[in-house]
């Protein structure tokens, strides 16, 4: 049963109008965390793109508590005396017999924002000693939400029947789990980071949460269209020239004609959802083959795994691809200067001597070096347990090889990108600019930074409707796959069709043009402004407002927002021509009523003018924000439940590519 929403995304459309009437002169806000200058996981990313807009609230008064580490140290922080003479005797004195406040005047009023169980034990305490601060609880994700997910339950359809002590007992996680539920108790205001996940805490941590605060991203914002594409050319180019060389002797196919595909996240093979790419892969590999495409996919799997050293073949084939480089360059020398010189004299060339057989034997020997037998190998690095690795396995299973007539090659790079990388030298955010798409179908993900960051640097992504990020743009976008955001329905399929319905996603983005594919980044790139901290920071605002009223309520009042103001807004459909050749889909029945009739095949508009300033100026004049009434004061909506994406009815299951059929009938998708 969905909550009821006290402060959640329905309310983004109305916030710039809140205004703020709390004092926060004598406050000051602590915000705890293991992952404070420590990156472990995405609550990294949480606080550090936070701090700005935190920072900028709160002024010299926010400080940030995690465990002190030498590396931490080093590259993250920069160490100071403190500001104030009250703090640095507060210090010294925690320093040398415990913790007492020593200013003489007014005590100030103290918020304490606590992040998962690991800090959840500062908050129990703080209450257990009935110590004076305004406390708050956030959990990213459940813990016997992410155990149970990964064993291979119907974790969504069973929520109100898990005997959760049970559970979390034979987990060997029992005690962790009463950290996290007494925190969740204890704090004065209980928020998560999405909608689906406030559903999973209410019925594992049995606490209703107060708030939900969605996570953002810093957004850089480009004064021209053009820049942001530039970037993803000259990134794709930096990819291209790893798959030369790890493809080297079998680069049979076009790179102009290449896709590149990826997954990114920590390694957990089925909440993550690379089972169902993996199977969806081999599927779209058969579509493309049977229907005879000229379209080749990469697909990256950059999940960090247990390994012991780089693939020997795969650092042979970058050294192979830069001793062709060298060699080209020293005959185009050769041959340049030769020409040059036969010019100054006044005459033509002649061809058959700008080359001697010196040139010839070193281009044949470079050419012989590009000759190999086996495949191109999947995996970049040497893996501890080959057998028994799921993505490894799997790859076996389906008999994706990286051979000469898939038109679907898999590459595993079991380690976190870095662009001082002998194999692959670019980081995490460059990497994702020269992609294609990224493809996230998560059967447990609370929020899902991975493909937020897609969506701030405009590259398309599939998300499923068991997100967080994906109910919230479902939430916002009347047409998501429209705009770049495809959700996958993991909640009403089987897995068998939840597979099926992916393969039709990427079926669909490979039979697009190269101008639609431009349009289609273009719309995404300008959905960033949902994810930016300036507008999603004031659900943490409001949160610490909340837990002011509720500890200090002699100095604070905290009047909730009324509902009807900011509800059922969402982005429509564009207005321009739709970019993909095949017809939105959605995993949910809950579709607007004026959408169009599916085209009988993809329209021919490579040679159309493509106006990207009249293109976004259409965009912008039909996702024009409605005025709501100003509010005195900040609050949050607290009256009438909104559809959920979770509360939604079953849709129809698509056809598999089992047996071949034309692309329109085998991946149309039945219209409720």
């Amino acid at each position: 049963m969905p909550l009821s929403r006290t402060l959640s995304m329905s309310s983004l459309p109305g916030l710039e109008d809140w205004e703020d009437e709390f004092d926060l002169e004598n406050t000051v806000l602590f915000e705890v965390a293991w992952e404070v200058a420590n990156k472990v996981g995405g609550i990294y990313t949480v606080l550090q793109t936070k701090a700005k807009v935190t920072g900028d609230e709160w002024g010299d008064n926010y400080y940030l508590v995690g465990p002190y580490t030498e590396q931490g140290v080093r590259t993250q922080v920069e160490l100071l005396e403190p500001p104030t003479p009250a703090l640095k005797k507060t210090l010294d004195s925690m320093n040398s017999k415990g913790c007492k406040f020593l200013a003489q005047n007014e005590k100030p009023h103290v918020v304490a924002h606590f992040h998962e169980w690991l800090a959840g034990i500062g908050l129990c305490l703080c209450r257990a000693r009935r110590l004076p601060v305004a406390t708050i609880f956030t959990t990213h994700a459940t813990l016997l939400g992410r155990y149970l997910c990964a064993g291979a339950v119907d974790f969504y359809n069973n929520l109100e029947n898990f005997n959760v002590d049970k559970e979390a007992g034979e987990r060997q996680i029992y005690h962790r789990y009463c950290m996290e539920r007494a925190a969740a108790h204890c704090a004065h205001v209980f928020t998560t980071v999405s909608q689906i996940t406030a559903i999973e805490a209410q019925h594992l941590l049995k606490r209703k949460p107060d708030i939900v605060t969605p996570n953002g991203l810093n957004v850089k914002k480009f004064s021209a269209m053009h820049e942001f594409q530039n970037l993803h050319a000259q990134s794709k180019a930096r990819i291209q020239e790893f798959v030369r060389g790890h493809f080297y002797g079998h680069l049979d196919f076009n790179l102009d004609k290449t896709l590149y595909f990826f997954i990114a996240g920590r390694y957990e093979f089925s909440n993550k959802g690379a089972d169902v790419f993996l199977e969806a892969l081999a599927r779209l590999n058969y579509l493309l083959r049977v229907n005879g495409s000229e379209q080749t996919v990469v697909a990256f799997f950059i999940m960090p795994a247990r390994t012991n050293n780089f693939n020997v073949e795969t650092l042979k084939g970058q050294a192979v691809r830069k001793q062709l480089w060298d060699t080209a360059n020293t005959v185009k020398e050769k041959f340049g200067r030769k020409l040059y010189e036969s010019l100054l004299v006044g005459s033509l060339p002649d061809m058959n001597k700008m080359l001697d057989k010196e040139d010839f034997t070193m281009m044949k020997r470079a050419i012989f070096a590009t000759q190999r037998q086996s495949f191109p190998p999947v995996c970049t690095h040497n893996m501890l347990d080959d057998s028994s690795d799921p993505i490894l396995t799997t790859i076996r299973r389906i008999g994706l090889f990286n051979s000469s007539a898939d038109r679907v090659k898999v590459i595993f790079h079991p380690e976190f990108l870095s662009s001082t990388s002998p194999l692959l030298p670019v980081d995490y955010e460059e990497f994702v600019r020269g992609c294609h798409l990224g493809v996230f179908p998560s059967y447990y993900e609370p929020w899902g930074y991975t493909p937020a960051e897609c969506t701030v640097m405009g590259i398309p992504s599939i998300s499923t409707n068991l997100s967080g990020f994906g109910c919230f743009m479902e939430e916002h976008i009347a047409d998501p796959s429209a705009y770049g955001i495809y959700i996958l329905d993991r909640r009403f399929r089987s897995l068998d069709d939840s597979c099926s319905q992916l393969t039709s996603f990427l079926y669909s983005f490979c039979q697009q043009s190269r101008r639609q594919r431009i349009i289609q980044r273009n719309r995404t790139e300008r959905l960033s402004d949902l994810l930016d901290w300036k507008y999603l920071g004031r659900y943490y605002m409001s949160a610490r407002h909340m837990a002011l009223a509720k500890a200090f309520p002699e100095h604070f009042t905290y009047e909730p927002h009324e509902a009807d103001a900011t509800q059922g807004y969402r982005y429509p459909r564009p207005a321009s021509v739709p970019p993909s050749p095949s017809l939105s889909r959605h995993s949910s029945p809950h579709q607007s009523e004026d959408e169009e009739e599916p085209r009988d095949g993809p329209p021919d508009v490579d040679e159309e003018r493509y106006d990207e300033d009249e293109e976004a100026a259409k965009d912008r004049r039909n996702i024009r924000a409605p005025e709501w009434p100003r509010r005195a004061s900040c609050a949050s909506s607290t009256g009438g439940s909104k559809r959920s994406s979770v509360d939604t009815a079953p849709s129809s299951s698509l056809s598999t590519p089992s047996e071949p059929l034309s692309p329109a009938s085998s991946l149309g998708e039945e219209r409720n």
